[in-house]
């Protein structure tokens, strides 16, 4: 693979065939950038592309004098390093000391070893939009559909270590439902908001066929547009920040309308979830709105029964999509809480880094998603448990790497 940049245009080629990243410009593409770096446009990625030769066509943004290891091989050390449960530059710097000559040449470094602070400077001003698209189109290509389509949850995430005396950065991602792969993520721009930064992570996927789902948050209707108009179908949550369309959907005559219910016990509380569907009003401006749902979720936990109600606007239509489907989609958009956001808080313990400097603290959470999606496409649940047995031996996350 090589990467090359002419005039805002990055030429891409992949096993014989070439792809274009384009930068967009003006006002708008402002709005939607995370960083001072233009946001490029998705590219596909052959399916036996290894992630290895991915990362191997990043550009180098360090000055050629005095470069002793490629930029992908570098990259390399610190995923096999954060497998084996490295959290910081200087457990980086451990794992590649005790790896050893042999194993750092398996990963690309022909030079000897390595030390933390070529890999603190180098993370500190890598092109993280460059690595992020990359990092999700290589997921995309391996994510395997579950009853015939993909599903995807998006939802953001603050690192709120690498904060400091600034803000610290808030992080977008896209998680595919059922095998919790990482498919994507962006950054949000200090001068705007997550909404923005959603849409410009969902041009980099490809949605055709493709349900999308997202909280309150991002019921947007140039959102819904974007959707559809990839080719992929959305379901929304209504609460109340969108107090006039949350007033509406409660109006609707709902105690005509039958009930899909189901009961789940378990952590010391029982859940019962029940959905009720309709086709949607005419009223409804969202772009292909098909079905309005009305989603009440009430939990009793020690003899105290909590409820809440929420409502769904989606763009599928009842013959894709039952009550009990869309029930179900909802629920697995948590995912993203669960297995990504909460594994980076409690597992890799991401909200106390102190990494810091220039785009480093971005780099590691996208290192962090290469991981848990690594793991994951070899079959391993536990993802704590997994990074004890890839740190008991440092063959292991090479071997992992490698073949991924």
């Amino acid at each position: 693979m090589w990467v090359e940049e002419v005039r805002g245009r990055v030429l891409v080629r992949l096993d014989g065939r070439s792809y274009t990243f384009t930068s967009e410009k003006g006002d708008h593409a402002r709005a939607m950038s995370s960083s001072l770096i233009p946001a490029p446009v998705r590219t596909p990625v052959p399916e036996h592309e290894l992630l290895v030769q991915l990362l191997a066509g990043i550009p180098d943004p360090r000055r050629r004098r005095g470069v002793r290891h490629p930029v992908g091989a570098l990259i390399a050390v610190a995923v096999c390093a954060v497998m084996a449960g490295a959290r910081g530059f200087t457990a980086i710097g451990e794992w590649a000391r005790d790896a050893g000559g042999a194993a750092l040449e398996r990963l690309g470094l022909e030079r000897g070893k390595v030390d933390e602070s070529t890999l603190r400077r180098l993370f500190a001003c890598l092109d993280a939009d460059r690595l992020d698209v990359v990092l999700g189109a290589w997921a995309l290509a391996r994510t395997a559909l579950v009853a015939g389509r993909r599903v995807i949850a998006v939802d953001g995430k603050t690192v709120r270590g690498a904060g400091g005396g600034s803000a610290a950065p808030h992080l977008v991602a896209a998680l595919a439902h059922g095998s919790g792969m990482v498919l994507g993520q962006v950054a949000v721009s200090e001068k705007s908001n997550a909404i923005p930064a959603a849409r410009q992570l969902l041009q980099l996927l490809d949605l055709d066929g493709t349900v999308v789902t997202m909280d309150a948050l991002h019921t947007q209707h140039d959102t819904a547009d974007l959707v559809t108009g990839s080719g992929g179908v959305y379901v929304l949550t209504v609460k109340g920040n969108q107090k006039s369309l949350y007033s509406q959907f409660k109006a609707l005559p709902w105690t005509s309308v039958p009930a899909v219910t189901r009961t789940d016990r378990g952590h010391g509380r029982r859940v019962t979830r029940t959905i009720k569907v309709v086709h949607v009003p005419a009223w409804v401006e969202f772009s292909g709105a098909r079905q309005v749902a009305q989603l009440r979720r009430t939990v009793t936990r020690k003899g105290r029964r909590t409820v809440e109600i929420v409502y769904l606007i989606t763009s599928a239509d009842a013959r894709d999509a039952s009550p009990a489907t869309l029930a179900a989609w909802v629920q697995s958009h948590w995912e993203i809480e669960n297995r990504l956001h909460w594994v980076r808080d409690v597992t890799f313990d991401e909200d106390r880094s102190q990494i810091r400097t220039g785009n480093a603290p971005r780099i590691m959470a996208a290192l962090r998603n290469t991981v848990i999606t690594l793991l994951r496409l070899d079959a391993n649940h536990n993802i704590a448990a997994a990074l004890r047995h890839h740190a008991r031996s440092t063959d292991r996350p090479i071997n992992l790497l490698l073949t991924a």
